[in-house]
């Protein structure tokens, strides 16, 4: 199948290069030219274990190419895949504008399409993680456009990488969401994705706002997860016992599990603080307060000042 990813960033770039090992023709788009020159010649601006090797090979296949030609992208592909940033806001909401930008320009190469082939279809799929009701926003801005609905198809696949595994958790995902109000650009994606389900990858197929929501319930509930090992490390300390015995016996219980179990600082890099942050604005929307991430919001907060004391206290027993 063609397709398009715009943004080559660290989702895109990972996306499009398994999309084209799995045997589909893929155009990589970015309105940096600087860094579609680097990718172009082989280099790639982001450490990740695999990645280079693969870009290198289907590139060298002619299944990957790169271009700054975002029209031309939306013209020769069946599914355009955006992968764009969402930075939170002062208030903690993502900024969804990029992501807007981009359906802006591909409703208006769209039009162009229509003209020449009133039949044509595209399936538009959200790889950014936005707030729940976006994709219903995306299919009023098109159809704002002048579009018709059978013209196109907005379908919600959130992504669940993690650094350093990225490349892994494409190629054998634990599971893949689909969500879209269109039977027919499920049945596409679909399609697109059939080399996973001969490996048995689960599959959930759902609407728009539930895998909207997916993406940050996921998240939201790993963080959680964190704080509430944290603050049971907090809890052995002043009781005497032992928070790795804990973790080691509370994670060995299946229904719990061992990963995210470990006390330590917190958690960090750049989604979970977002996520959990976006998650509870977008509650807030609804009139309806998340306590439960909120709680573990603090914790996480409270927790470097607790790290940064337990370091102090320990050089100061030195002395």
């Amino acid at each position: 199948m063609k397709v398009a990813v715009i943004g080559t960033g660290y989702v895109g770039l990972v996306t499009g290069t398994v999309l084209a090992d799995f045997g589909n023709q893929v155009i990589g788009v970015d309105k940096d030219a600087a860094k579609i020159k680097q990718l172009q010649a082989g280099q790639i601006p982001i450490y990740e274990p695999g990645l280079t090797e693969l870009v290198q090979k289907n590139t060298l296949q002619k299944r990957l190419t790169f271009t700054t030609n975002l029209d031309q992208a939306v013209t020769d592909s069946e599914l355009i895949f955006i992968a764009v940033g969402t930075p939170p806001k002062a208030s903690g909401e993502a900024d969804t504008s990029a992501v807007k930008a981009v359906l802006t320009t591909i409703g208006k190469t769209l039009l162009t399409i229509i003209k020449n082939d009133p039949n044509c279809y595209k399936v538009i799929v959200n790889k950014s993680t936005v707030p729940i009701g976006m994709g219903a926003k995306a299919t009023q801005l098109l159809k704002d456009l002048g579009i018709d609905k059978r013209n196109f198809g907005i379908v919600s696949n959130p992504e669940f990488l993690r650094e350093g595994s990225a490349v892994s958790d494409s190629l054998r995902p634990n599971r893949v969401v689909l969500g879209s109000n269109s039977d027919k650009a499920l049945d596409l994606i679909q399609k697109l994705y059939r080399p996973l389900y001969l490996i048995e990858t689960p599959f959930v197929r759902t609407n728009l706002e539930t895998a909207e929501l997916i993406k940050y319930a996921s998240n939201c509930f790993l963080a959680t997860k964190i704080s509430f090992i944290n603050e049971m490390a907090t809890l052995c300390d002043l009781v005497g016992a032992n928070v790795r015995a804990v973790s080691k016996a509370m994670g060995l219980d299946n229904r719990i599990g061992r990963y995210f179990l470990h006390a330590g600082p917190g958690y960090g890099g750049s989604c979970f603080p977002k996520d959990t942050k976006a998650l509870i604005a977008i509650a807030k929307k609804y009139g309806y307060d998340l306590e439960l991430v909120k709680a573990a919001e603090a914790i996480n907060t409270s927790q470097k000042h607790r790290v940064g004391e337990i370091v102090a206290r320990y050089f100061q027993n030195q002395n």
